[in-house]
């Protein structure tokens, strides 16, 4: 029998009109995106559905809109039959994603997965000036690679890895100057492709210990239960169910290195898991998967046309 491990997206993949489809077609979805903006009180998904992108691109507002396309997929899937509990054996997210994991498996009441990504986002850009820092992508390299340069470049700065994404693409942040280093030697080193992203402070990595200590408050004020299914830590790269762990994990995260391509590589390995969907907006994590695991079947389960032929799917297994 098929071993899915459900996976949930992180910023990057949000784009102006996003869910809009889900809340036109399923009842289930529409009343997603009603509670979140009520928790949030703003009309997020005004900007999700409509813009404009350069709103939406802030980090206050993407990370709770791509949990809340995340949630309305699952809502609609369980009014469909489908139970977490019964066709997965793991859950994991892309850094944010780890949140809507959590949610997912019952972990965070949606209304408190929402405020804590709000809170997550605005301690997140609050951390660092803008200008101050940056990230960067080393494609071609790995990860042992990666990590020395990192520090060769650092020169007394912060220059640390943030995402091993998948197998040749790691992601490097830090104070700025030291990560433009870092991409002047990656590319003497022979790294495919090295670049600067467009991203508005650098993330997981210690010059988000602010962020740490906000997320840390705010965690301690969340009921949290234990997840319906395993789900698999960034920062551990295994899965973990105590609600004192995940909280630590969580406040850990802000700061650590996601671990990506370990907790897809766990999964399919030792975790024996055979089938990856990815649950929510974008594919970004359906074509990771496919180089980190290319013997697992990946499929993105985010549009209303995948819906059906997602439990379709289901029901063959």
């Amino acid at each position: 029998m098929a071993r899915y491990a459900f996976t949930y997206p992180g910023q990057g993949s949000q784009a102006v009109g996003m869910g809009k489809d889900l809340a036109g077609a399923y009842p289930e979805a529409r009343q997603v995106f009603d509670e979140v903006d009520d928790a949030l009180g703003q009309d997020l998904s005004a900007i999700m559905f409509e813009g404009p992108e350069e709103t939406l691109r802030l980090t206050e507002n993407a990370q709770p809109a791509l949990m809340a396309v995340s949630m309305a997929v699952m809502r609609v899937l369980e009014a469909r039959g489908v139970r977490l509990a019964e066709r997965a054996v793991y859950v994991a997210g892309h850094s944010l994603g780890e949140y809507s994991a959590l949610c997912a498996a019952g972990t965070f009441a949606l209304a408190d997965a929402a405020r804590l990504l709000k809170t997550r986002g605005q301690a997140m850009q609050k951390a660092v000036p803008v200008g101050h820092g940056a990230m960067a992508a080393l494609l071609g390299l790995d990860l042992e690679t990666a990590a020395a340069l990192a520090a060769e470049a650092a020169e007394g700065e912060v220059c640390e890895v943030a995402n091993d994404n998948a197998p040749g693409q790691v992601v490097v942040s830090g104070a700025i100057n030291a990560v433009q280093r870092a991409v002047d030697i990656a590319k003497a080193k022979g790294a495919k492709r090295a670049l600067m992203l467009p991203v508005s402070a650098p993330f997981h990595c210690s010059l988000m210990q602010p962020a740490a200590e906000a997320m840390a408050a705010a965690l301690s004020e969340v009921d949290m239960r234990a997840p319906s299914v395993p789900v698999v830590s960034n920062v551990l790269a295994a899965p973990i169910e105590a609600p004192q762990e995940i909280r630590r994990r969580l406040i850990e995260q802000v700061t650590g290195s996601v671990r990506w391509s370990e907790s897809v590589a766990w999964m399919t390995r030792e975790g024996q898991v055979t089938h990856l969907a990815e649950i929510g907006a974008g594919k970004v994590l359906t074509g990771l998967a496919r180089r980190i695991s290319p013997d697992a079947v990946a499929t993105a389960v985010g549009a209303a046309g995948d819906i059906d032929a997602f439990v379709a799917a289901l029901a063959q297994d």
